[in-house]
């Protein structure tokens, strides 16, 4: 059975279409691509109806709860507008309620100016947040505490999430599924949606298992999920030429002309990237680590680990 995740799109008058559209449709695909968590989303308002930023109108709503669960998503989408809409009656209840309901468990992902409204209810003192570029003064001069970091897509600090304007709430939703449900289903939801999968200036360098899918080409992609899900596996081209129900010239070739790296340096950047997470993780032998992440021995571990990193394994960061 998944595991049910809740999710509380949070919607006012005049929401930013987009807004919610995006990240929902983001986790709608998340439900069909992996089987270890299901996103139940909620839309909560204030009001029974709103319309929306481009008129169409939006309902039933739900009532704002009286409490959330206590692992809960909330998404505060943007509004049309700046600082001044946040005045408005509706918008006055909306931050009365999260002050008094969202706790430390839960956790906030403010879309474009919704970050306005959380840091008038006081969820973002002393926390890193980003906004619109049109709203960064505003949301610095709501909190000053709030350390706004401007030309961001997305900010991360601990369970406080903040994007940038209107399409990067879909990068952070990628962001969000890539953590709660794992890179592969955020890979073929980007795949599905046509966008990029793109990480913000504070998150660490794109992992592996992220990298290299930028493209298009179901027969590579179907290469590159055959390799993620079992990368100690002895691979073959003949066996990935097969998957790919292509020649292993043909295979070869479209795999560096749409990733623009090879077969080998893919899958060998994936052991490495496994062989981390059981240094990390693990008290392992160097002998069981090599055999676990499909490296034929540890000579060989040890050969091609110095080749891209500073330390050996036994000296690294991870041990």
């Amino acid at each position: 059975m998944p595991r049910i995740q809740e999710v509380y799109f949070l919607l006012l008058p005049d929401t930013l279409l987009l807004d919610i559209a995006g990240p929902a449709d983001a986790l709608l695909f998340a439900n069909r691509y992996q089987d270890e968590v299901r996103f139940e989303m909620r839309f909560i308002s204030p009001q029974q109806s709103i319309n929306s930023s481009v008129g169409l109108r939006l309902g039933p709503m739900q009532a704002l709860p009286a409490e959330l669960d206590a692992d809960a998503i909330l998404v505060l989408p943007g509004l049309i507008g700046g600082n001044e809409v946040y005045a408005l009656p509706d918008a006055q209840v909306a931050i009365s309620w999260l002050a008094q309901h969202f706790r430390p468990s839960h956790r906030l992902v403010c879309i474009c100016s919704g970050a306005l409204m959380a840091a008038r209810a006081g969820l973002l003192s002393g926390h890193k947040a980003t906004t619109h570029h049109n709203h960064c003064l505003d949301l610095s001069s709501i909190d000053s505490s709030i350390k706004v970091e401007e030309n961001r897509i997305f900010v991360e600090d601990g369970r406080i999430c903040t994007s940038a304007g209107v399409t990067a709430g879909i990068d952070l939703a990628l962001h969000l599924i890539n953590e709660l449900a794992g890179p592969l289903a955020a890979s073929a939801v980007a795949r599905n949606l046509v966008v990029y999968m793109r990480r913000s200036g504070n998150d660490p360098q794109l992992s592996p298992w992220l990298k290299y899918r930028n493209h298009l080409h179901p027969a590579v992609h179907k290469m590159q999920d055959a390799m993620v899900k079992n990368p100690a596996h002895p691979w073959n081209l003949t066996e990935l030429a097969n998957i790919a129900c292509s020649s292993s010239r043909h295979a070869t070739r479209v795999f560096k002309l749409h990733t623009e790296v090879s077969i080998q340096a893919y899958l060998t950047s994936l052991r490495l990237s496994l062989a981390s997470k059981f240094l990390a993780n693990t008290d392992w032998s160097i002998e069981r680590i090599a055999e676990s992440s499909g490296f034929g021995s540890a000579r060989q571990f040890r050969r091609i680990w110095n080749m891209h990193f500073p330390a050996p394994p036994s000296a690294s960061q991870f041990r």
